[in-house]
């Protein structure tokens, strides 16, 4: 499985013409689909992948105690550890409107940018007079633009986009550096959050007994909206093309549950990537139980660097984690 994957990777970036017809053929059927030309189309593949694979991961979770990282030390002969007190689906609807509703008000308040798309289009969208474009919108995807509200058009309902496909290795080289950025930025912006200025925001997510696929979500509202953002950065700093959007939340969402599972998994990408790449779930199980270490979320290169430069720091939090353990 792993070999399959690093090959037809390798593959979409070194002979891109084998994977294009196949992916003109899709592209042709989203861009014509009402559904993915809405403005708020980001936001509901969201909540539904996160839905999917969450649940999938908690059932897994609760049915799997030899998985569980939190039974790994224990003697053979002992009892498993309680499974933790989880949240049931029909008790999660006020967390999902939580995180849903600043997320619709951005879609339907503010311009869609992608890269490729003429500004033209993008003011149309918009309710923009074309003749005033220049004067109305914003050509570069980082100036976020409001909607120009009026009776007949009170808000953004649909959105711009490009018209061709990428080829498979712009999706391919846009995916890995969009994740790369990304992971770098969320490891400067958790290393602020563990301040002790800012510790109050955070310590929401540190909040439970054992980490397992819930907490992937259980963030202070500031916290989420700043990885939602840092995420849509780490994509518009580079011109992602749509399509790399829609395959990005689909990994990134798949990453953020796996490190959190609390689980030891046989599929975990720890296992697919290089050795010493990947932090996974054991490693972000540390630094929740922890907290002084471990703060990049998907890859080791800046904690291990961190590591490295500050090692009698990281040495001091273990051992005063240590004396209050005892």
């Amino acid at each position: 499985m792993v070999c399959w994957l690093l090959i037809q990777c390798r593959t979409s970036i070194i002979i891109p013409s084998t994977y294009q017809s196949a992916l003109d053929y899709i592209y042709d059927l989203l861009r014509h689909s009402s559904l993915f030309t809405a403005s708020t189309f980001e936001t509901w593949w969201t909540v539904i992948i996160y839905a999917v694979i969450e649940v999938s991961y908690t059932y897994r979770f609760g049915h799997n105690p030899q998985l569980r990282l939190a039974n790994r030390n224990l003697n053979p002969n002992a009892v498993s550890k309680p499974i933790p007190k989880m949240q049931r689906p029909k008790d999660r609807v006020k967390e999902g409107f939580v995180y849903i509703s600043p997320l619709l008000l951005l879609d339907l308040t503010l311009i869609k940018k992608y890269s490729g798309v003429p500004i033209q289009d993008m003011a149309s969208s918009g309710n923009y007079d074309l003749c005033s474009v220049a004067k109305t919108i914003h050509g570069t995807f980082l100036a976020p633009t409001l909607h120009n509200f009026t009776l007949a058009s009170p808000l953004q309902t649909r959105r711009a986009l490009p018209a061709a496909p990428p080829t498979s290795r712009e999706l391919a080289l846009q995916l890995i550096t969009s994740l790369v950025i990304y992971d770098t930025l969320f490891f400067i912006f958790h290393l602020t959050l563990h301040h002790p200025n800012f510790a109050s925001i955070h310590s929401h997510h540190h909040n439970h007994r054992e980490i397992n696929p819930q907490i992937t979500n259980q963030l202070d509202i500031f916290e989420r909206l700043g990885l939602v953002l840092l995420a849509n950065f780490s994509l518009n700093i580079i011109g992602s093309h749509v399509l790399t959007r829609t395959i990005f939340v689909l990994i990134f969402v798949w990453l953020l549950v796996d490190i959190h599972s609390g689980m030891d998994l046989e599929w975990g990408y720890d296992k697919i990537l290089p050795d010493g790449w990947a932090s996974g779930s054991k490693r972000h199980s540390i630094h929740h139980r922890a907290g002084n270490r471990y703060y990049a979320p998907f890859f080791n290169w800046w904690d291990d660097l961190l590591e490295w430069t500050c090692k009698s720091w990281i040495e001091k939090g273990d051992r005063m984690i240590a004396l209050k353990s005892i």
